[in-house]
């Protein structure tokens, strides 16, 4: 998303992500691929289960994580072993949620394309 930020805000949007991760740990991601967008914190994923976007991570995936060493209690700050679904959501100026993609599968992400025609379709 970084690579059409500035054709977001031309077209009067603000570009931000919610992600689960504590502060100092999405700070290390934002400067390692210099990103220029808010990314705020969902912490215990919170905000994503009211949206019915946060899923409990499987033991057997859990065992998976552990094994490369990933700490997911330690990145997000709590216990939970939760995620959210990966999801774009184009939310107009009232708050109404105007287009969405919400995909279970993690590697299947929205082309930043498809949010730019998303919000040329708000006019």
């Amino acid at each position: 998303m970084q690579e059409v930020q500035d054709q977001i805000e031309a077209a009067g949007a603000t570009l931000l992500a919610l992600c689960p991760q504590l502060a100092e740990k999405t700070q290390a991601m934002v400067e390692k691929h210099d990103l220029t967008f808010d990314i705020l914190t969902d912490a215990g994923n919170n905000y994503a289960a009211e949206l019915g976007i946060k899923f409990q991570v499987p033991d057997e995936v859990k065992k998976i994580y552990e094994g490369f060493g990933l700490d997911l209690p330690g990145t997000n700050g709590d216990d939970s072993w939760t995620l959210p679904i990966p999801s774009r959501l184009v939310i107009d100026g009232s708050g109404v949620v105007r287009a969405a993609d919400i995909h279970p599968n993690y590697t299947t992400r929205p082309e930043p394309e498809k949010t730019l025609a998303d919000l040329e379709a708000l006019g």
